[in-house]
Parts: C-alpha cells; structure tokens; sequence
C-alpha cells in the first residue's frame, strides 16, 4: 500500500511540475530581467530637476471663477512663471494667471514641449508631442488624464497634464520593458495591474501543492534507498 502511495504522489508531482514549469520559468527571468538595473535609473529619476522655486514679483489675483464648486486651488511654479492650478469637481484642471486671475487656455503642444524641455537634464532631441486620451490612456501612463506625450529621440516619454501643465509622468525605455517584465511575473501581460488574478493564484497554489509532495517524497525516498542498500547522501 506504501508502494502504491508513493507512486501515486510521485506521478501528482511530475504531472504538476510539468504544469507549473512554463510559470515557473517566466516568474524567474521576469524576475531576474527586473533586477538588472537600478529602479532609480528605470523609473528615469535624473531626467529631471525638480521645479523650481515659487518666486513672486507682485502681488497675486485670485482666479476668476466666482460660483464654479472647486476641489482644490494651488499655486504653482510652471516653466513661464507661477500660475493658479484650479481643480475642478469633476478632477479636470485649468491654469490660471496670479496677476490677473484669468483663466488661461489649455496646454498647446509648443507649451507642453516647454514644460518638459525646461526641466530636463538629458541630451537626446524631442522626436514628436502627440495628445492623448484620458478615456484611453497609453498603456505606459495608465492615468484617466487628458496629456501630452512628449517622446524622446531614446524613446523616453513625459506625459504632460494639459490642463494643469504638470509632468504626471515620466517613462523611459527601460521603465516599458520593466512593465512588461511585471505583467509577465503578475500573470497580466495586457493590463499589468492585477495581481490577484486566476493564473497566478492557480499556478501559485499547483507550485505549492508541488513543493509539499516533495517534502512529503523526500524521507520516503530516502528510507526506501536504505532499505535497498543504495548508499544516502550524508
């Protein structure tokens, strides 16, 4: 009876080694690719100066928005000087001018280039500034906000808040291959967010049901082996 119990965990064991090889495997190297470089230098920290400090010349006007429900009003540093960052009810931004309290128009190309290009530290050229969609965000900036994507010539993106003129994100090359490294080690190759999905809480538990068949085998392996008189490692 031992003897059929034995093999009948060792073939469970094999069977289940064979489905958890290929998660297994991509769990490593997913895991290793990661590693590879500091996240400081992934996340692409030394692309940019912080902003600069807020300097007033004369005295502020408030923003002309009389019976407009606000969530928050700021004043900010922007690379054309300070300017009232006005968050409305719906989490849309607009800028205004502190001298004067009027509204300003929303983030043209040309000023989204600006406000990146006034901060950066790098020596690569800008390739292209494209608008995005806040109802369908770039897989990399996966905020529900309306930018621009100003893209460097080593493909590094800054994505620019065309309401508030802020830099809500910065994505080098190295920061796309990490996130897809993570959605690969998550099980969540398309959306790279969900790491509570079936895959790899099925694959997750097979792996652990696997481990615990080997502890099980293991003494009786080792009490069968001295019972046939193969010598056991010491």
């Amino acid at each position: 009876m031992a003897a059929i119990s034995r093999a009948r965990l060792r073939r469970w064991h094999v069977w289940l080694g064979w489905l958890i090889f290929i998660p297994m495997l991509l769990w490593t190297v997913s895991g290793v690719a990661m590693v590879l470089k500091p996240i400081e230098e992934v996340r692409g920290e030394g692309l940019m100066t912080p902003p600069p400090p807020l300097r007033l010349t004369e005295p502020v006007v408030p923003p002309r928005i009389e019976g407009v429900p606000l969530k928050t009003l700021a004043l900010q540093p922007r690379a054309a000087g300070p300017r009232w960052i006005v968050t409305l009810e719906d989490g849309t931004t607009r800028l205004a001018d502190p001298a004067s309290g009027a509204l300003l128009p929303r983030l043209s190309a040309a000023d989204a280039m600006h406000e990146a290009m006034a901060r950066y530290t790098g020596t690569e050229k800008v390739a292209s500034v494209t608008r995005t969609d806040r109802d369908h965000p770039p897989l990399d900036l996966r905020k529900p906000v309306d930018t621009w994507q100003v893209s460097m010539t080593d493909g590094t993106h800054f994505y620019v808040d065309a309401g508030s003129g802020e830099v809500v994100a910065r994505r080098t090359g190295w920061w796309r291959f990490y996130d897809f490294m993570w959605g690969l080690h998550i099980m969540d190759p398309v959306g790279r967010e969900d790491s509570h999905n079936p895959f790899i809480i099925g694959f997750g538990i097979a792996a652990l049901v696997s481990t615990l068949l080997a502890i099980v085998l293991l003494p009786m392996v080792t009490k069968r082996r001295r019972k046939s008189g193969f010598p056991t490692v010491e």
